[in-house]
């Protein structure tokens, strides 16, 4: 019973670890999409 605890556990967290590293990685995808939609539109040359 306690190993399948343990597993469930560390599971869980490895899960929760991997979805952190893929909403940051998303998050810098937009952000630098942004920054070329931003750079080809001309908002920067202000």
């Amino acid at each position: 019973m306690t190993g399948k605890i343990g597993t469930t556990i560390a599971l869980t967290a490895m899960i929760a670890l991997t979805a952190c590293n893929t909403v940051n990685g998303a998050g810098k995808d937009m952000k630098s999409a942004g920054s070329v939609v931003s750079d080809a539109s001309g908002q920067n040359e202000k």
